[in-house]
């Protein structure tokens, strides 16, 4: 490539059909597209980075969608395949604050043939950072394969290296989550963690200080535990611990913001912020991606991003 990726995500795209009123009784449904990685890529995206994105793509009749907007957004998809199984879905209807609908069907789906095979080293050197997931890992064992070669390329290049383990009980067990974790967790730089989901199903710890400390001990550098109980953030580098409010508590749909964070920390990052400066920068993208409703249409963008950051920084 002639040009320096600053972030390279692994993991899943589905198609998003979202609604404000309840489903049963909706006329129209708004398409679009989600995933957790993908949300990242797309935050960092669209926070000014160039970001390469891996998947598998179905060959059905949202292939053409879901490229042609990838491409139209900027993202580079020179590494996207494709597969004959179908493209997943989900939907997701915000009627009130209150109430939320969200029903996925996603098995055997497109992105669980990711592989091995679909990892280039010379692709993740072409990058300065590699994110993935948990949620990446728990489609598939070969998905799985994939994100720790991605990983221990990377680390052994001295990239930076991202993860969010993004437990949900609908796609895992803490069994299973657990295991890909401690698989992974010898090439992260930087964790992210949700304390009302992950800490508590693969690490059993409730204390964000007491996490801090126990992923410290297993040798990663930055972690970032992003707390509802609390209404911030909780950074831990360089030996101390550091906490910072959510830009906004006026949310719609908090679906995938802690994956738009991700995307505006890692652009963050890689554009020379310090650690502090890169949560509160995408504490914004995050806070400004809840007012809307589904994953990755109510991402900000860069002139947006960067008025408010310098209003609250």
């Amino acid at each position: 490539m002639e040009e320096k990726l600053d972030v390279i995500a692994i993991g899943e795209s589905l198609i998003e059909l979202s609604s404000d009123s309840k489903l049963c009784s909706s006329d129209c449904l708004y398409k679009y597209y989600g995933g957790d990685a993908l949300a990242t890529a797309i935050a960092a995206l669209r926070a000014g980075s160039k970001v390469g994105f891996i998947t598998r793509v179905g060959n059905d009749v949202f292939k053409d969608f879901l490229m042609d907007s990838w491409q139209s957004e900027g993202l580079d998809i020179s590494k996207v395949k494709l597969a004959n199984e179908p493209n997943g879905l989900y939907f997701i209807a915000r009627p009130s604050a209150e109430e939320k609908e969200l029903s996925y069907y996603r098995r055997r789906i497109a992105p669980s043939k990711l592989s091995i095979e679909d990892i280039s080293e010379e692709y993740i050197l072409s990058s300065k950072s590699l994110y993935s997931s948990g949620t990446t890992m728990s489609l598939s064992l070969s998905a799985s394969e994939a994100v720790l070669k991605s990983f221990k390329i990377a680390k052994d290049n001295n990239l930076t290296t991202a993860f969010d383990p993004n437990y949900s009980a609908r796609l895992t067990t803490p069994e299973d989550a657990r295991e890909n974790f401690n698989s992974i967790i010898p090439y992260v730089d930087i964790l992210f963690m949700n304390d009302k989901y992950d800490t508590t199903n693969i690490l059993e710890i409730d204390s964000a200080e007491n996490i801090i400390k126990r992923i410290w001990d297993l040798g990663v550098s930055t972690v970032i535990i992003k707390s509802s109980q609390k209404g911030g953030y909780y950074t831990g580098y360089s030996g101390n611990v550091y906490f910072t409010e959510f830009y906004t508590k006026d949310i719609v749909d908090t679906t995938c913001s802690g994956d738009a964070f991700n995307g505006g920390y890692l652009h963050a990052i890689t554009h020379g912020y310090n650690p502090m400066e890169a949560v509160k920068f995408a504490s914004v993208i995050a806070g400004l991606q809840a007012k809307g409703i589904g994953a990755i249409k109510s991402i900000p963008y860069k002139d947006e991003i960067e008025r408010i950051f310098n209003e609250v920084k």
